[in-house]
């Protein structure tokens, strides 16, 4: 199999700068100048923009609101969704109304949201064959922007295959070329952060896993230029990656956040609807109460001949190996399949409920 420059170059290079695990774990007795292991606070009047990364999940909601209990100036911040399926009509990973509820998410705390996506999405990347990847889309305050790939530098590659379950971001390409790699690009091309200070926010925690458990807390960003030509100075931040679950979870009850879709349905955590590290009882669940979703998927392995599963075992068969949870939400069981989200985002009346999902060892979600 021909790997793509991305994957060989750009993505380990990355990986290795933002401390992310690709096979070799960053040594904590090591650490370069201005990389924190520990760092739950830092000086955000320092900063002139503030990033960050929003995916709707319960971690990065409450790393915008431990901001706020902070006392940021909402002035500084805004949010950024990549959109794991592009906006070129594939719907096969993500939930439906995951963009919407973003967009709604941010219009409750009144603050400004930028969508970005790799063109093609999840499904058009895994269906390279011999091919380059798509270009870049980034939303900025100026408009959509297109970004092209450099075809100088770039190899053509082939997936075929769904990301297999892995730490290793190599393996597990979705994680690297959907998000880390769209949100690489968007800063380094736009202008407006050359001379700044900008800290980039994502909601990792240390708990989720022995993998996140190794990262650092607060370290330059892989586009880090503060001594280079355009002194673009750019922190990663991870603010409740030393959070427990229960800490999260009474930020969202503290500030009346209303428990997002999935954890209602009884999901312990969640990314894509469809994610690869989903366990038996997750695709058990979306067949019952989702009938025919896990087709197209059931396909995509029998055409690829690579399963999602490493055991080899196809998502059909792996959804009958464990029974579906009992979902009782049923106003969440209704949006969960609509692009427009209709239901509140913020608790105005009635007493706020810790959702089904909530302390949830169900399997779902990157390691």
């Amino acid at each position: 199999m021909t790997h793509s420059y991305d994957d060989l170059i750009v993505i380990p290079k990355l990986g290795r700068q933002l401390g992310l695990n690709l096979g070799n774990a960053m040594p904590q007795n090591s650490l370069a100048h201005g990389v924190y292991f520990s760092a739950p606070t830092v000086d955000l009047d320092a900063y002139d923009r503030i990033v960050l990364c929003i995916s709707g999940g319960k971690d990065s909601i409450a790393s915008l609101l431990n901001l706020i209990d902070q006392g940021v100036d909402f002035n500084r911040i805004e949010l950024w969704h990549h959109d794991v399926d592009g906006r070129e009509g594939s719907t096969l990973m993500d939930w439906p109304f995951m963009a919407d509820y973003n967009r709604k998410l941010a219009a409750a705390f009144e603050l400004p949201i930028y969508f970005s996506w790799l063109e093609g999405g999840f499904e058009g990347e895994m269906l390279k064959e011999n091919s380059y990847s798509r270009p870049h889309k980034i939303e900025t305050p100026d408009g959509l922007i297109t970004l092209e790939r450099d075809m100088s530098r770039a190899k053509p590659g082939t997936r075929m295959r769904f990301p297999q379950v892995s730490a290793n971001l190599q393996t597990r390409w979705c994680s690297s070329a959907l998000k880390i790699d769209v949100g690489r690009r968007a800063l380094n091309n736009q202008d407006r952060f050359d001379g700044q200070k900008v800290l980039f926010i994502t909601g990792e925690r240390r708990e989720e896993s022995s993998n996140r458990a190794k990262y650092n807390q607060l370290e330059p960003h892989a586009c880090d230029r503060r001594n280079g030509r355009k002194a673009r100075h750019v922190d990663a931040w991870r603010p409740v990656l030393h959070w427990s679950e229960e800490q999260v979870w009474d930020a969202l009850k503290r500030h009346g956040v209303i428990s997002p879709v999935p954890y209602r349905l009884g999901w312990g955590r969640f990314s894509c609807m469809k994610c690869v590290f989903n366990d038996a009882v997750i695709w058990a669940t979306l067949r019952y109460y989702f009938p025919g979703s896990l087709q197209t998927i059931a396909d995509y392995e029998q055409r690829f001949g690579t399963t999602i599963s490493r055991n080899r075992i196809n998502v059909l068969d792996v959804s009958h190996q464990a029974q579906p949870l009992e979902v009782d939400d049923i106003e969440a069981l209704d949006q969960a399949m609509r692009s427009e989200y209709t239901l509140p985002v913020i608790q105005r009346n009635g007493e706020w409920k810790l959702p089904a999902g909530a302390f949830a060892k169900t399997g779902c979600g990157p390691v």
